[in-house]
């Protein structure tokens, strides 16, 4: 599977690395598009901010132009917190989309947006301050009606961001229990 993995607005961090690791050990051909541009942070706080200066749209600029050259082979998009809201919007607006998977993180949809029966993978922290349940039963409905086949694993007691080793959201269990998920779902693309 092609796969292109987006971070989350801590940055290209090392976290990351090692989910493109273990995506290309499973035989998956991954890209880790750097959208920050090679700064990286330590607090949420700090990667908002620079995120909010670099503005939503340059943002999803950044992510089309780096996806843009492997799409025509049929990408699966993938992401954490940040980078799954990002994902979220490049699938659904790729008609060769082969799967999302979201780990952290759902964006708004647009009223029109449409796919065929595109493959959905959430992961997410139970509670999570960011996806709280009310959120996610309206985002599940609204996927469904724009036509996508989602599924959502949640983790109680995880933090918010529980698959980077390098923050205190970080769960053990959690993370081999997710990924041992992801890549049996990548395996059904």
């Amino acid at each position: 599977m092609n796969i292109v993995l987006f971070h989350s607005t801590y940055g290209l961090r090392p976290a990351v690395h090692a989910a493109a690791d273990r995506l290309r050990a499973a035989g998956h051909e991954v890209w880790t598009p750097d959208l920050f541009e090679g700064r990286v942070f330590d607090s949420v706080e700090e990667g908002r901010t620079f995120q909010n200066e670099l503005g939503k749209d340059e943002i999803l600029k950044r992510a089309i132009l780096a996806a843009a050259p492997y799409s025509e082979r049929g990408l699966v998009y993938a992401g954490f917190a940040l980078g799954a809201a990002t994902a979220q919007t490049l699938a659904l607006g790729d008609a060769k989309a082969r799967g999302l998977l979201l780990l952290h993180g759902t964006s708004d949809l647009a009223e029109n947006a449409s796919v065929d029966e595109l493959p959905v993978q959430l992961h997410v922290a139970e509670p999570d301050p960011f996806e709280s349940d009310d959120w996610l039963s309206a985002w599940y409905l609204r996927m469904g009606r724009a036509g996508a086949d989602v599924e959502i694993y949640r983790y109680a007691g995880a933090g918010h961001l529980y698959t980077d080793p390098d923050l205190d959201d970080y769960d053990a269990e959690a993370t081999e229990a997710t990924w041992r998920t992801a890549l049996g779902f990548l395996e059904t693309l």
